[in-house]
């Protein structure tokens, strides 16, 4: 009789299922590879077959060029692999298409969450817990010093920025997948109906998104308007373009960058940005803890970030745990 869950190993490039013969978020190309969302350290070109939600197909064929081999799977709806197993695909409230994905064979459950959130984002499904025997969670902020604040005190703040410099305008670097879209969603529930300029690398993913029924009012590129045009304005732009010459068309920017990691002052400082906007595309402490509480695996699994920190919290709370050693998973910016 087979060890309990031998069919599922952590290798350096992924999670191997090995009954199935395939990977989860592989970090090279594969025959068959189990993708949870569309970031680029979690999704890449040149698989044989690439199994996903329909939104992140899309992500992947806009962002890699990837249509040979993709096979699409809504949320909710479980399909049979190779060997017995089957895979579900479960909202991660991550951005638009992330998934955790629940793996079932011989009886055992394991559920592999990619990267999430438990905020409310207008962009994208809530995460759903699911209940498992293994429990594959990521890390990013999980130090107890990363408590986010409530979305909507950041955007009184950058409403309140760019109400006191009507003649400047508001230059906020963003992620282009999931962070620029949820700040531009987060901006139309605060009240603000204004067009909302964009840097030309943000269009195409944005107008996805609109693809996919997610509203985001009016959006202008900026290289189609004037500084006078754009005074009174919030700009959204590459985190890469914050500081670059790009910037000099613009009418005197205040730079603002939408990112986790703003709680740490350096980071912050190092990217010369004016306002730190603390908004989070992931768990943070709290929510990352609260969800291993819920979910009551057997067995937790910790994975690309903070490992040490939240593997000692299981430890202290007798949860069982343990860290993998995945290559290729980066904080991005979040």
């Amino acid at each position: 009789m087979a060890a309990p869950f031998s069919w599922i190993r952590p290798e350096p490039h992924g999670i191997h299922v090995g009954p199935a013969d395939c990977w989860i978020d592989p970090s090279r190309a594969v025959d068959r590879a189990l993708v949870t969302h569309g970031h680029a350290d979690h999704a890449r070109g040149g698989h044989g077959q690439t199994v996903a939600t329909p939104a992140t197909l899309a992500i992947m064929d806009l962002r890699y060029n990837t249509r040979e081999g993709a096979t699409p799977v809504e949320y909710g709806e479980t399909i049979r692999l190779p060997g017995g197993v089957d895979a579900t695909y479960i909202p991660a409230g991550h951005v638009l298409g992330s998934a955790q994905i629940l793996l079932e064979h011989a009886g055992e459950r394991v559920v592999v969450t990619g990267d999430y959130k438990r905020r409310a984002d207008p962009t994208c499904p809530p995460f759903e817990v699911t209940k498992c025997d293994i429990f594959i969670t990521e890390a990013t902020f999980g130090l107890p010093v990363f408590c986010h604040p409530p979305i909507a005190e950041e955007m009184r703040k950058l409403l309140g920025r760019l109400a006191a410099h009507p003649d400047a305008c508001v230059l906020v670097g963003a992620y282009a997948l999931g962070k620029a879209q949820r700040v531009i969603a987060e901006l139309r529930a605060a009240g603000h109906h204004e067009p909302i300029y964009l840097h030309g690398a943000m269009e195409r993913m944005c107008r996805l998104y609109e693809e996919h029924g997610v509203a985001l009012g009016e959006l202008r590129l900026v290289a189609d308007h004037t500084k006078d045009e754009m005074r009174g304005s919030i700009v959204i732009s590459p985190p890469s373009a914050l500081n670059d010459r790009w910037s000099r068309r613009l009418p005197e920017p205040i730079t603002a960058m939408a990112s986790g990691w703003m709680r740490v002052r350096q980071r912050a400082r190092q990217r010369n940005v004016e306002l730190p906007l603390v908004i989070s595309d992931h768990a943070d402490w709290g929510e990352l803890t609260r969800t291993i509480e819920e979910v009551d695996a057997q067995e937790n699994w910790i994975t690309h970030g903070r490992e040490d920190a939240l593997l000692r919290w299981c430890q202290l709370h007798q949860r069982r745990a343990r860290a993998l050693a995945l290559v290729g998973y980066e904080d991005e910016d979040d």
